[in-house]
C-alpha cells in the first residue's frame, strides 16, 4: 500500500469518527460509503431498502430520533438522494464486483457507533488530532469506523490484483443493537456467497496479532418488558394502587435467580430499568431492557423462555400486566477451520503481523453470526477474523481508538486471503 492510499484511508476513517451515528441512524456514514463505492464503479450497488429485508429489522428508533439524525446528516452534506434511499432507518449498503469466473467471496463490516461520550483531553488521540466526535454523547467506541474503512481498502486491493470471481462487500448497520445482521441475511444477497469473511479490530488482542478464526460466540436475545399497574396516592390510598415498579423490581431479582444450564454458558442482565413519576404516586408504569445469552442458540432460547416466565409471574404477583418485546438477537456460530487456515496463511506473510493465532473465543455476541449461518446453511464456509490493535481504552469506553497502521494490516490480510480463495478455493471435505 502506497502512502497516498494510506493517507486517504486515514482521512476517511477520521471523517467517520467525527460523525458517529447509532444503530439504524447511520445516514451520514452510509452516504460517505456510497460515494466512495460509486468512485470504484461496482457492478451492483444496493443501498438502504435495496440491501435489507425491512420487516426483519429490530430495535429501530422512533420517527423523531430517525428524523433528527437524518437532519444532522443533511446538514453535514449528505446527498439527498442517498438520504431518500435510507429513509426511516434503512441504512447500510452492499457492493458487488464481478471479476470473471470463480468463487463468490463476501466480506462483512459493520458501521454503527455507540451512545458513549468521547474523552476530551491531550492524551486522547482523536481529541488531540482534531477528529473527536462532533455528536456529543456518541462515539465510535468499538472500531466500526475502522471496519468501514477496511471494507473500502479491501475492495481496492482485490480489484488491483488478479482476483477471479465475485466480491460482495456488506456494510452492515445496527450491529451494536444486534439488529442489522438478520435483515442482511434475509435480503437474499448472500445466498450465492461461497465464502464469507467478517472482521473486527482489537477484541483485546494487541497490534501485530491476528486471530484467523474467532469462535465462542454467545447467542443473544434482547428484550424490553413494560409493566403496567394502577396509580394511587402513596399516602392517602396506597391500597388502591398496583405498583408497577414493585413488579419490575421483583422481576429483576428473579431474573438473576434463573437456574443456569449444565450444557454450557448462560447469562442474563437487566441492563436498563426505570419507572414511576413522583415520590407520592404509586407507580403506574415501569420497564426493563435486558438480555439473555447462551453458549448455543438452544441455551439462549432456554434462558429467554425462563425470563418470560419470570417477568409474567412478577407482574401477576403485584396485580400488574406486562408486555414483553423481543428487540433483537443473534445465534451462535463457529468459524470454519478450512477458511480460517487460508486467513492464517495470508496473515503470516503480511508486514507488521508478528503472531497468528488459529482460534480464540469471543466471549460475547455478534450478529455477523446470522450472515455466517446463512452462508454455512447453503454449503458455504464462513470465518470471523480478528486483527489486533493497541487501543488505549477497552471497547465501549470513552478512550477507545484504533491505531491506523492496524487498518493497513487488516486490509492486507483480508485482501491476500480473498486472492488465495480465488486461486485455490478451500473445502471442508
Amino acid at each position: 500500500m502506497n502512502e497516498t492510499d494510506f493517507e486517504s484511508y486515514r482521512a476517511f476513517r477520521r471523517d467517520l469518527h467525527r460523525h458517529p451515528e447509532p444503530a439504524w441512524c447511520e445516514y451520514y456514514t452510509t452516504d460517505r460509503i456510497v460515494a466512495a463505492l460509486r468512485d470504484r464503479e461496482p457492478d451492483d450497488l444496493y443501498v438502504g431498502r435495496e440491501a435489507l429485508a425491512s420487516d426483519a429489522r429490530t430495535g429501530v428508533p422512533d420517527a423523531d430520533t430517525l428524523d433528527m439524525w437524518a437532519d444532522r446528516a443533511r446538514e453535514a452534506g449528505a446527498d439527498p438522494d442517498v438520504l431518500e434511499l435510507t429513509a426511516d432507518g434503512h441504512t447500510g449498503c452492499i457492493a458487488v464486483f464481478e471479476r470473471g469466473d470463480g468463487p463468490t467471496v463476501g466480506l462483512r463490516v459493520d458501521i454503527d457507533a455507540l451512545p458513549v461520550t468521547e474523552a476530551d483531553g491531550p492524551d486522547h488521540e482523536p481529541a488531540a488530532g482534531g477528529y473527536r466526535s462532533e455528536h456529543e454523547g456518541y462515539m465510535h467506541a468499538c472500531g466500526h469506523d475502522a471496519h468501514a474503512t477496511i471494507g473500502l481498502g479491501v475492495i481496492d486491493a482485490v480489484l488491483a490484483g488478479g482476483f477471479a470471481g465475485t466480491l460482495v462487500v456488506v456494510f452492515q448497520p445496527s450491529e451494536e443493537r444486534i439488529g442489522g445482521g438478520r435483515p442482511i441475511a434475509e435480503s437474499g444477497h448472500l445466498d450465492d456467497v461461497d465464502y464469507l469473511l467478517a472482521v473486527h479490530v482489537g477484541l483485546d488482542h494487541p497490534s501485530g496479532e491476528v486471530v484467523s478464526g474467532i469462535d465462542g460466540f454467545l447467542a443473544v436475545q434482547h428484550f424490553r418488558a413494560d409493566f403496567e399497574g394502577r396509580p394511587a396516592h402513596a399516602g392517602a390510598n396506597p391500597e388502591q394502587g398496583r405498583n408497577a415498579v414493585q413488579a419490575m423490581a421483583t422481576a429483576v431479582e428473579n431474573l438473576y435467580a434463573i437456574p443456569r444450564h449444565a450444557d454450557g454458558k448462560t447469562r442474563v442482565n437487566a441492563g436498563v430499568v426505570g419507572g414511576g413519576t413522583a415520590t407520592n404516586v404509586i407507580p403506574e408504569e415501569a420497564f426493563i431492557e435486558g438480555e439473555v445469552r447462551g453458549g448455543t442458540t438452544d441455551l439462549a432460547d432456554y434462558m429467554f423462555h425462563k425470563a418470560e416466565r419470570v417477568l409474567r409471574a412478577a407482574a401477576e404477583t403485584h396485580g400488574c400486566s406486562v408486555a414483553i418485546e423481543s428487540t433483537g438477537g443473534a445465534p451462535s456460530a463457529t468459524s470454519d477451520a478450512a477458511l480460517a487456515a487460508v486467513v492464517g496463511e495470508a496473515a503470516s506473510g503480511v508486514d507488521g503481523v508478528e503472531t497468528v493465532r488459529d482460534r480464540d473465543d469471543l466471549g460475547g455476541s455478534e450478529d455477523a453470526t446470522y450472515l455466517m449461518e446463512r452462508v454455512q446453511d447453503r454449503g458455504g464456509l464462513a470465518c470471523y477474523v480478528c486483527v489486533g490493535t493497541d487501543h488505549p481504552g477497552g471497547h465501549h469506553t470513552s478512550t477507545f481508538d484504533v491505531d491506523d497502521e492496524d487498518v493497513r494490516i487488516a486490509i492486507d490480510v483480508l485482501a491476500d486471503a480473498i486472492d488465495r480463495i480465488g486461486e485455490a478455493p478451500p473445502s471442508n471435505r
